[in-house]
């Protein structure tokens, strides 16, 4: 099976967000779970390395104060991999409420930790989602973003 770290990601968020169980099962389990449904090693750990590092650099991230006239602005490398309709989706999220500032720092920095080179915006919705679950009180920015990649009505946002 050749599957990509954000397939294993996305196999793992959507059997854990709505269980009752423990949320975070321990490594070892999440390992022999993710083998029996096809997963190979390697995507596996960089799956776990990649979650890993979405609780990890949530508090190492610094950010200067905001002003509401703030802009950002994407480095080489951002701009490589992010192309202008993931930028201007990742600007729009944070337009409408979803998204904070620091939060977009945390999206851009999972997104490039995915280690893929075409990123698209149907992957960047899921790797939102994923922030979202993963920090506290965030529970009406979730709803949102879950409206917008469950929406199947979707069309070009402008």
């Amino acid at each position: 099976m050749k599957e990509n770290v954000l397939d294993v990601l996305m196999y793992l968020f959507d059997a854990y967000v709505d269980t009752e169980e423990d949320p975070e099962p321990d490594q070892h389990e999440l390992r022999l779970e993710l083998s029996r449904a096809g997963f190979g090693d390697a995507e596996i750990d960089r799956a776990l390395e990649w979650l890993d590092g979405l609780t990890e650099h949530q508090d190492n991230l610094t950010f200067n104060a905001q002003t509401e006239n703030g802009t950002r602005i994407f480095n080489d490398r951002e701009l490589l991999r992010l192309d202008a309709g993931c930028r201007g989706f990742i600007t729009y999220l944070e337009q409408i409420g979803i998204l904070s500032p620091p939060q977009r720092e945390i999206l851009i920095d999972r997104l490039l930790a995915l280690e893929t080179t075409d990123i698209d915006v149907e992957q960047i919705k899921w790797v939102v989602l994923m922030v979202l679950f993963s920090q506290p009180g965030q529970e009406t920015a979730y709803a949102r973003m879950e409206d917008l990649v469950f929406d199947e009505n979707s069309g070009v946002l402008h």
